[in-house]
């Protein structure tokens, strides 16, 4: 497999790693604690694809708005399980609280599905497209086109909207929000079904190549967490570009030696950056939010 082939999985692994990297980091601007849920999400959104998929069996992109929608509800679900009983109470009240529906959502989906591993229908007909000499697998492309779209979308939506805007505000200043009119709670639930949404959607993704158990959430959000601290705390933008960091390292790593290295390696990484950059390599010196 050549260079550019590899680089080719990476950058689709890395588009499903920064939807889940983006909703953790959201998450954690809004309400300044840690969502240890959101790899559960993940999970969610691929067993969601594999029961619509039962009950419809057409390719994942037309599946793919209604498990937006299943997993925004999931994600509202959460903010008013995890987060609003306890959002006066120390943050490590909220972080045991998402530890807590995560491994509910494990159980119930152990129970409902088993333990076996499933799959869900790709995007788009298999197949492949060659050029000069470069196979591309059209799977894969559709993988880094879905997440485009919806990583450019959320962008315009934050950008160009009124809701965006209020979103924004309340990530950055919840008193100065609230003091303005703004519906806190209601930004921070809506943030909560966003993050859902944006993990479901790579749940739907990831699983059709590497299938879906009910135990895979703590992999995705060890990978999210990773991005966000090689990215940048807080920087949304550094999240994207560390989750497609940590993907190419593992894709480029793993060919030419192994997955158990290439693991071995991305934690080794992550021990050099937070001894000689505590802030990211996209983040700054102050830890001011983007």
């Amino acid at each position: 497999m050549t260079v550019l082939q590899l680089l080719v999985n990476g950058t689709a692994l890395g588009a499903a790693y920064a939807l889940v990297a983006l909703g953790f980091v959201l998450i954690l601007n809004a309400t300044g604690a840690v969502n240890f849920a959101q790899g559960d999400m993940v999970m969610a959104g691929g067993y969601a694809g594999v029961a619509l998929a039962t009950l419809a069996p057409v390719p994942g992109i037309v599946l793919l708005p209604f498990v937006l929608v299943c997993m925004a509800g999931l994600g509202l679900l959460l903010s008013w399980l995890a987060y609003f009983p306890l959002k006066d109470r120390p943050p490590v009240a909220v972080f045991i609280s998402t530890i807590a529906v995560g491994i509910m959502l494990q159980n119930g989906v152990n129970a409902g599905f088993g333990p076996e591993p499933e799959a869900t229908p790709p995007l788009i007909a298999g197949g492949f497209w060659e050029f000069g000499g470069l196979i591309l697998e059209k799977q894969q492309v559709a993988i880094i086109g879905a997440a485009a779209v919806l990583i450019v979308a959320l962008q315009l939506v934050f950008q160009r909207t009124q809701f965006g805007r209020r979103l924004r505000a309340t990530a950055q200043d919840r008193e100065m929000a609230r003091a303005l009119g703004i519906s806190v709670n209601r930004m921070i639930a809506a943030t909560f079904a966003l993050a859902a949404a944006l993990a479901g959607a790579a749940g739907l993704l990831l699983a059709n190549r590497f299938f879906v158990t009910p135990t895979d959430g703590t992999a995705y959000i060890i990978a999210a967490y990773i991005a966000v601290v090689i990215g940048g705390w807080g920087s949304v933008p550094g999240a994207v570009a560390g989750a497609f960091l940590i993907a190419l390292f593992e894709v480029l790593v793993s060919a030419y030696l192994s997955h158990t290295v290439a693991v071995a390696c991305l934690y080794g990484a992550l021990l050099l950056i937070l001894f000689f950059r505590p802030q990211g390599l996209f983040g700054e010196a102050a830890h001011r939010r983007v």
